[in-house]
């Protein structure tokens, strides 16, 4: 019998190090998770924070699977928008697309990730969070080496890294953007780390972090208040069902959009027998994005809508930014999405937090930029993701990469099962993505049929992280664990050995 303990997947290296870690301490799932996701923030810096959102989906024996929500809200109440600041734009070079953001104190959002970590350890948790956050405040401390792929990810932003004084201060204090190998230091944010393992949530919302960040906010031109810090919960959620190949797919429920529509393309692809080919994942993307109307973003809140909208794309009946994805020896599974956006320029001094520009990101704010009222969750595309097979998971995933999300998940899901893959394979397969009349592709995809179909193509050089960031473990068919790190991401997997 295998002496597996489990299975972790993360955006770095040494975030998936100290997920494993947990794991071997005799930590859940859901332990492992948190150890690595506190461990991003240093490690990542720029994707993912505690002044970012995100949702975590866990799914466990005997108990109803749970989508905790705290994600970014609006802010605003008990504030005059006339005294808003405007959004500043910034263009990002992916090398074969451009995409601009939009940054400064105007974009940032209610953040969600202290509450979701408290709320996940109290719900779910073996180990005390004081000891999780442990491995995460040395690093924060002792520095970590920039690995290539997150070197570039400082090049590409670096206007908005060097956008104010506090943020140029901590990721580029010699005047330029750090290079691959050096190492980045955020003492600041070891000692905030402390005070989260001492206090819980607690500061972040209505004590001495909160007060410092409402400040900084405020006096730059945001919106954030002591109102939206105080009132600001996290959801849980029942997750989105939907039937594939005689699997059951879980995964973001509404207001998010990603989860939906990925539970859109996968209904319609599961009408049509055998593995779907280029020209049919494309399709489907084609008509996932049709569905993205006005009406269907302005619908996400209301339940009733909702459910109609999954009765109407539900086949007859035959039955994102950082991801961490892990799996365990005792049947958990847990999948946790986080994203600082592109970040905002805005760190609060004396807390080594840098908070998200979600106000400014073009894809949550598709009708325009602050037309969401005051403490709505804003629409994201991440979609933390668990396939169940006989009621056990067999894959649980996820991804980074804005729009490009719900296309890198769908398409990381096909290959496990349709073509049956090993995850690592999956993971590593290239993509496509298709956006605004567009097929984006990596090299390895065959276009001849599409140009001759009189598709427009966006061809990459390479693969990128354009195309997302899926981390994602698995129980191969052998019923070892298995999993993989997006190399475009940079992103590693560890398989715990209970006899190492």
């Amino acid at each position: 019998m295998s002496s597996q303990l489990g299975v972790i997947a993360a955006g770095h290296p040494e975030t998936a190090r100290v997920g494993a870690e947990v794991l071997r301490r005799g930590g859940n799932a859901v332990d492992a998770a948190l150890g690595a996701m506190v461990a991003s923030f240093v490690c990542e810096p720029l994707l993912t924070g505690l002044g970012a959102g995100g949702y975590m989906l866990v799914v466990a024996p005997e108990q109803d699977p749970v989508l905790l929500d705290f994600f970014v809200e609006a802010p605003g109440r008990g504030i005059d928008p006339s005294s808003r600041a405007e959004l500043r734009p910034i263009t990002v070079s992916f090398g074969d697309a451009i995409q601009v953001f939009n940054i400064g104190a105007a974009s940032v959002g209610t953040y969600g990730v202290p509450a979701g970590i408290a709320e996940a350890c109290t719900r779910f948790g073996r180990i005390p969070l004081s000891e999780l956050v442990v491995p995460a405040a040395r690093l924060a401390r002792d520095g970590v080496a920039l690995t290539r792929q997150q070197a570039y990810v400082f090049a590409i932003l670096r206007d908005i890294v060097t956008a104010t004084p506090e943020c140029a201060a901590l990721f580029a204090p010699e005047g330029r953007v750090p290079q691959e190998g050096e190492l980045v230091r955020q003492p600041e944010l070891a000692d905030t780390l402390e005070l989260l393992a001492a206090q819980g949530a607690a500061p972040f919302y209505t004590g001495e972090i909160a007060h410092a960040t409402v400040s900084w906010v405020s006096s730059h031109g945001g919106t954030l208040t002591a109102g939206d810090l105080e009132q600001y919960a996290v959801v849980p959620r029942e997750p989105v069902h939907i039937s594939y190949r005689a699997r059951t797919v879980m995964t973001n429920p509404p207001p998010s959009a990603g989860g939906i529509l990925i539970a859109h393309a996968l209904g319609w692809l599961d009408t049509i027998p055998g593995p779907p080919d280029t020209d049919r994942i494309i399709a489907a993307m084609e008509r996932t994005q049709s569905e993205r109307t006005p009406e269907f973003l302005e619908g996400l809140s209301d339940p009733e809508f909702v459910r109609q909208f999954l009765g109407r794309l539900s086949p007859p009946p035959l039955g994102s930014t950082t991801h961490i994805a892990v799996l365990d020896a005792g049947g958990w599974a847990c999948s946790v999405t986080c994203s600082n956006g592109s970040c905002s320029g805005i760190v609060v001094p004396g807390t080594g937090i840098h908070l998200n520009n979600m106000l400014g990101e073009q894809d949550l704010n598709p009708l325009g930029f602050h037309r969401h009222p005051p403490g709505r969750r804003l629409p994201s595309m991440m979609a933390p993701t668990v396939v169940l097979r006989d009621s056990e998971p067999e894959l649980a995933l996820g991804s980074a990469g804005s729009n490009r999300i719900r296309s890198a998940i769908l398409q990381t899901i096909l290959r496990v099962i349709d073509d049956r893959l090993p995850v690592r394979e999956a993971v590593q397969s290239p993509r496509v993505h298709f956006e605004d009349g567009v097929v984006y592709a990596e090299p390895g995809i065959e276009t001849k049929k599409l140009e001759a179909a009189g598709r427009a193509i966006g061809r990459f050089g390479e693969r990128n992280l354009f195309f997302g960031g899926v981390q994602a473990v698995a129980r191969e068919p052998d019923g070892r664990f298995g999993g993989a790190g997006d190399p475009r991401r940079g992103g590693a997997a560890i398989v715990v050995d209970g006899n190492e």
